[in-house]
């Protein structure tokens, strides 16, 4: 699969929960924009046949190499960013996963039971990035109990496999260049921004700022008939800075990371 091809597959499952992105979107290109994908985000279970090491091999397939790894110590993820070997304008791809058994014994049971309806050949091609459930909707019970220890466990029990968020490149917008500019548009327009931390995330002296929207939200009917309103996905915005050495930072923060996986938080 080539990697345009991959990552227009992601954009039209993603955008089928987070209708705002196709918004926001064409928001820009109104505004003589073109939109440049800065990177896309995944999560996933450790321990398990979709876990980090598996999914992995299929980013290097299409031509990824790892070069960061990262530790969120009060969410218990881990995760890791790739970039393309030698497609400099591909988006970089943040790949996130739960580590299951730091959480308390009763979302661990629930997890492991979801886990286990996973086959273990789950991982075949890249389209295991747009498969969405790979295990039972869960019961309204089960996914409140992940809520309340974990809203990455319980966003990740309900949407499955697929992209969490996609980004807009400020670098590559000329008339919102700042992302003071690009937030001010959002809010003026009616999006709620994600507050966690302040609008900004992280600031030039650390080369990299991000904002994001809160997540789009859906009906859901869980095992037991019960419906909810739950979040989907978001859209994020980065700008990246110039760094001593002349080059824009193509990494990630971890501070800035934290704040951003709350844009899919249930309040």
């Amino acid at each position: 699969m080539q990697v345009n091809e991959f990552f227009a597959r992601l954009w039209d499952a993603y955008t089928e929960v987070t209708p705002q992105a196709k918004r926001i979107q064409a928001l820009f290109t109104a505004r003589g924009e073109a939109v440049i994908n800065d990177h896309v985000a995944f999560r996933t279970f450790a321990q398990s046949p979709i876990a980090l090491e598996k999914l992995e091999p299929q980013l290097t397939a299409l031509g990824y190499e790892a070069y960061g790894a990262f530790r969120f110590e009060n969410k218990h993820l881990r995760a890791r960013c790739y970039k393309h070997v030698s497609e400099a304008d591909a988006p970089k791809i943040f790949l996130s996963e739960l580590l299951i058994d730091e959480l308390p014994a009763n979302c661990q049971a629930i997890l492991h039971g979801l886990n286990k309806q996973i086959p273990a050949d789950a991982v075949k091609g890249p389209e295991i990035f747009w498969q969405k459930h790979l295990w039972d909707i869960p019961s309204e019970a089960d996914y409140l109990t992940l809520v309340e220890h974990s809203e990455y466990a319980a966003w990740l029990s309900t949407m499955g496999m697929q992209a969490n968020h996609f980004t807009v490149s400020i670098n590559h917008l000329e008339h919102y260049p700042t992302i003071e500019a690009v937030n001010q548009l959002l809010l003026d327009e009616g999006y709620a921004l994600n507050q966690v931390g302040g609008l900004v995330k992280g600031s030039p002296a650390l080369f990299l700022e991000q904002s994001s929207t809160m997540a789009d939200k859906i009906e859901f009917t869980f095992a037991d008939g019960a419906t909810r309103t739950i979040p989907s996905c978001f859209y994020e915005f980065a700008r990246r800075h110039e760094m001593p050495n002349g080059t824009l930072f193509d990494s990630f923060i971890e501070g800035n990371a934290d704040k951003i996986f709350d844009s899919t938080n249930t309040m």
